[in-house]
């Protein structure tokens, strides 16, 4: 491993990173940078398990799609064991899928199957009901060193930090969003039915509680209609 380029080209996906205008452009970015700055992998992805489903947000390649298929499928695998000890190990690396694997049996097998050869993982984020993480593949056994394993360590590092920027980012755009939709809706009332700002407010709120409706589709829907939908 050539550590000086492989600072270089770190320092350049970090840039990178950052000037992604959405969370898909930066997963996809971070999948990408995978196959170029970890030596012996041939494919990445990213995927959120809840509970036992399993969504993938990203991938270089189908190789990591159907690994995730299949440890959903079979309710076993490196990302489950991450789920379920959340305050326990955050990289995992398999050598040789090939080889006997006791803490997955079913798994392995399967995976080798699939023309995995060795993996690897790095936790990306947990909450209340989500785990993120990033996954390598080679087709080759043996390909994930040590070394690999440290360079995919500092890869996920740095894209834990643009992850959580990226999805704060988002959520603050939504916010912003939302808040205005509202406004523009209590306006909308409040001209119509020539009510007061806070009586417009608890129109909506009222709506919105009472059918189990989401405040923001609520005014999106006075915004379109001019008035309340017809529960």
């Amino acid at each position: 491993m050539d550590w000086q380029r492989f600072a270089q080209r770190m320092a350049a996906m970090a840039h990178d990173l950052l000037e992604q205008e959405s969370v898909a452009g930066t997963l996809e970015r971070i999948a990408g940078s995978a196959t170029e700055l970890v030596e012996g992998c041939d494919a990445a992805g990213i995927l959120i398990l809840s509970g036992d489903k399993v969504q993938t947000l990203a991938m270089t390649g189908a190789l990591a799609e159907e690994s995730h298929r299949l440890q959903e499928r079979l309710k076993e695998g490196p990302c489950f064991d991450a789920a379920r000890r959340r305050d326990g190990e955050r990289v995992f690396r398999i050598a040789d899928m090939t080889a006997l694997q006791e803490r997955w049996p079913a798994f392995a097998p399967r995976a080798a199957e699939l023309g995995i050869g060795s993996m690897m993982g790095f936790l990306l984020f947990t909450d209340d009901k989500n785990l993120g993480a990033l996954n390598l593949y080679s087709r080759l056994p043996g390909r994930f060193t040590e070394t690999s394993e440290t360079a995919g360590w500092v890869l996920a590092s740095h894209a834990a930090v643009a992850l959580s920027s990226a999805r704060n980012h988002a959520q603050m755009a939504e916010a912003v969003a939302t808040r205005h939709v509202i406004g523009e809706a209590m306006g909308i009332l409040m001209a119509r039915r020539r009510i007061a700002e806070n009586e417009a407010f608890n129109v909506l709120r009222g709506y919105s509680q009472n059918n189990n409706v989401k405040l923001r589709e609520v005014a999106l829907a006075v915004c379109e209609q001019g008035a309340l939908p017809q529960p």
